[in-house]
């Protein structure tokens, strides 16, 4: 045991399932680092929605990992376990977590963490974690996009829109977007997508048809927008799904897909065993990274709320109204 770590840390926790209010200020034990893990002195961390069904009783985290929500953090690296050899403590990292990053101390699996770069801060860092591995997975590692083709992504102002437009273009694609609001379509465009449309308003799918189509649907949404993405998927085009906002199920033609050969995937990131997120976070380094370092892309911050308001900030979550990362920073 470190004698030099505090013995408690400030954090959230989920008093009961409902609404922002059941979130309350607690103080824990500050855990302590096994094996492969790191224990990190969190400077922020992001508020993503897994955690807002997580506070819902919808989401639980899996077996093992902590109690308090929280997916991915940033700060420097406090202590590590016996069996890490390529962190040391000092190190500013991020990383992406099963649980426990709405505190002042969080552990992570080694393989889970990257380096902060010198040009982004470690606040601003906390907003990267989940929405690139997210990212990375499904739209690069998955669905394989390629330089020259079009990306179709919905809700391009969320922490995964964002992030999905800023590297669909450092990679070379075309990138369309669909919005909620002008104001949100103007921000994407500001970001870098190729094209933004209101999503309830505009006859999107039959827009991206006639101008090429989508090659990659990078899908939130879900329900009666599955079958409309397919619509503007060109032959050979991969459709992946992260998330179901507009409902669970789709009712989808069949023929569509025998016909233009599209390809239908989707996947969480929460569950995925260690192996592979260290694989991911590998890839990223070696990819992504450069990219971030050389400014082709950059964390995109909506708002940043202390810990103690981690209420606040998932109701800023739930109205729609953030553009980029939500953030608490850590007293």
């Amino acid at each position: 045991m470190d004698d030099a770590l505090p013995a408690t840390m400030q954090a959230i926790e989920i008093t009961e399932f409902g609404g922002p209010e059941v979130l309350k200020m607690t103080e824990r034990p500050v855990p302590r680092p096994e094996g492969n893990e790191v224990l990190i002195r969190v400077a922020a961390a992001g508020v993503n929605r897994p955690e807002v069904l997580q506070r819902k009783g919808m989401y639980p985290p899996p077996p093992g990992a902590s109690d308090l929500p929280g997916l991915e953090c940033a700060g420097e690296i406090a202590a590590v376990g016996a069996d890490v050899n390529h962190w040391k403590p000092g190190d500013r990292v991020c990383a992406l977590l099963t649980g426990g990053g709405y505190a002042q101390y969080a552990i992570a699996d080694a393989g889970s963490c990257l380096p902060v770069p010198e040009n982004i801060s470690l606040e601003d860092a906390a907003g990267l974690p989940e929405t690139v591995f997210t990212v990375w997975a499904n739209m690069f590692d998955d669905a394989q996009l390629k330089s020259g083709e079009t990306l179709l992504v919905h809700g391009g102002t969320s922490g995964i829109g964002v992030t999905a437009i800023q590297l669909g273009k450092a990679f070379g694609a075309r990138v369309i977007t669909t919005c909620g609001t002008k104001e949100k379509c103007d921000a994407a465009l500001r970001i870098g997508a190729d094209a933004a449309f209101l999503y309830e308003e505009d006859d999107w799918e039959g827009e991206i048809a006639k101008s090429g189509g989508a090659d990659v649907v990078l899908d939130m949404a879900g329900g009666d927008f599955v079958n409309r993405n397919l619509a503007c998927l060109n032959t050979g085009g991969r459709h992946v799904s992260i998330a179901m906002l507009r409902g669970a199920e789709a009712t989808i033609n069949i023929f569509v897909i025998m016909q233009r050969r599209l390809r239908l995937t989707g996947s969480t990131m929460k569950s995925r065993p260690f192996p592979e997120k260290a694989r991911l976070a590998a890839d990223i380094r070696a990819m992504a990274w450069p990219k971030l370092e050389s400014g082709d892309f950059r964390p995109v911050i909506d708002r940043t709320f202390p810990l103690a308001d981690a209420a606040e900030a998932h109701k800023r979550m739930e109205s729609g109204a953030h553009m980029g990362k939500i953030l608490l920073k850590t007293p």
